[in-house]
C-alpha cells in the first residue's frame, strides 16, 4: 500500500480511513511506507498466496466481513497445513468502487481474524478494475527451520487422516445458489446457516499446526474436493491409497442430504472449499495423534492407507465394491 503524499489521493485516504487502524504490526509502519519488516527470529519463513475473484469463489451479494475472513482464512488453513504459526499478511484489494459501507464491513472482518488468529496486516495495494471484486492475501508464517510438512513424504502403511467434516461448504453454497439442498432444508434456518456459513467462512485448523509437525509424515489443506486433493498428495508422495468411503465424516445436515438423493457423495468428496487438513499419519502414531488433535479441539477421522503403488487412489463402497468418481475436484480450467 502507497505512502500517502502532501495531498492524500483517494487510495491513500481509503487506506487510512480503512486499513491503517488494522495494520498494528510495528514492522508495518502504520502503512506509511512502500514496504514492511517482518523478523524471521531464526526461524523458516513459510509463504503462501490464494485470490478470492468475485463470482468465482465468493457470490456478489455475499456479506463483506465474510469475503474478508475467507480471504485470510484459506491462506491460514495453508500455513497450517504445512504446521507454521502465522505471522502475517499482505492484501491486494482490487474494487469497482470506493463503496464506503462495503469497505467498513470488509475492513472490520478483516481486522477481527487478523487479531483472533495472530496475523496482523503487513501492507498490500488497492487498485481499481472493470472486472470483477478481487480480494488476494499473500500470508507468511514461522517454522522450525526444515519442519515445514510437504505434501510428499507419505509412505505406504500410513493411515490417510482428515479434519473435522467435508462437503459442507458445497452444500452451503447449493443453498445459496437456490438449488436442489435448499429445498431439503426449507424449514431448518438452523441447519441452513451451518452450511452457509460453511462456505462463507471456513475455519483454518491452525490449532492443529504443532500437532502435524509432531506426528504428519505429509500433509495438505482440502481446498479444491477430497478426492482431488488426496490425488495430488499422492502423486507428490509416489504412493496410492485405498480409501473407505463411508469413513468419510459427514455432518448431519450432509448426511441428511446425502439420504435424501440431493447430493451424491462423489459431489460431496468433490465439491471444494472444505478448508480441512488431509494428512498420512504412521500407523503406530496414530493414537497419539488423534489424542493430541483432540486435545487442540479439532477432531480427526481415519478414512483410509497408503499403499505402495503408483495408480490412482481407490475409493472403496460399504461393501468394498470400487467406487467410480466421475469428477475428483473443481478446477479454474
Amino acid at each position: 500500500m502507497k505512502p500517502p503524499t502532501t495531498t492524500a489521493s483517494g487510495e491513500d485516504s481509503l487506506i487510512a480511513r480503512y486499513f491503517r487502524p488494522i495494520a498494528s504490526d510495528p514492522g508495518a509502519f502504520g502503512l506509511t511506507d512502500d514496504a514492511a519488516i517482518l523478523k524471521s527470529m531464526s526461524d523458516d519463513i513459510v509463504v503462501t498466496t490464494d485470490a478470492l475473484v468475485e463470482g468465482v469463489h465468493f457470490l456478489p451479494d455475499d456479506p463483506p466481513d465474510t469475503v474478508a475472513q475467507k480471504a485470510l482464512r484459506v491462506n491460514l488453513s495453508d500455513l497450517a497445513a504445512k504446521g507454521a504459526t502465522p505471522a502475517g499478511f499482505v492484501l491486494t484489494l482490487a474494487l469497482r468502487a470506493a463503496d464506503d459501507a462495503w469497505l467498513a464491513d470488509f475492513a472490520r472482518g478483516l481486522g477481527a481474524d487478523a487479531g483472533r488468529f495472530a496475523c496482523p496486516l503487513l501492507g498490500g495495494d488497492t487498485v481499481s478494475t472493470p472486472g470483477p471484486l478481487m480480494a488476494s492475501i499473500t500470508a507468511f508464517g514461522r517454522i522450525t527451520p526444515g519442519k515445514m510438512i510437504h505434501r510428499s513424504g507419505a509412505h505406504a502403511g500410513d493411515r490417510v487422516v482428515v479434519t473435522g467434516t467435508i462437503g459442507d461448504a458445497a452444500l452451503g453454497l447449493d443453498i445459496l445458489r437456490g438449488g436442489g439442498v435448499a429445498a431439503i432444508f426449507e424449514g431448518d434456518a438452523a441447519a441452513s446457516l451451518t452450511l452457509v456459513q460453511r462456505y462463507r467462512v471456513p475455519e483454518p485448523r491452525t490449532a492443529l499446526a504443532q500437532v502435524l509437525r509432531d506426528h504428519a509424515h505429509a500433509a495438505m489443506d482440502v481446498s479444491d474436493g477430497l478426492a482431488g486433493d488426496l490425488v495430488k498428495l499422492c502423486a507428490a508422495s509416489g504412493v496410492s491409497a485405498v480409501i473407505d468411503v463411508p469413513a468419510v465424516p459427514l455432518s448431519q445436515p450432509a448426511a441428511r442430504a446425502l439420504s435424501a438423493g440431493a447430493v451424491s457423495l462423489e459431489a460431496l468428496m468433490s465439491g471444494g472449499d472444505d478448508y480441512e487438513i488431509l494428512c498420512a499419519i504412521p500407523d503406530e502414531g496414530f493414537e497419539a495423534f488423534a489424542q493430541a488433535a483432540a486435545a487442540a479441539g479439532v477432531t480427526v477421522s481415519c478414512i483410509g492407507a497408503m499403499i505402495a503403488a503408483t495408480s490412482p487412489p481407490q475409493f472403496l463402497d460399504a461393501q468394498g465394491r470400487n467406487l467410480p468418481l466421475g469428477r475428483l475436484s473443481f478446477s479454474h480450467f
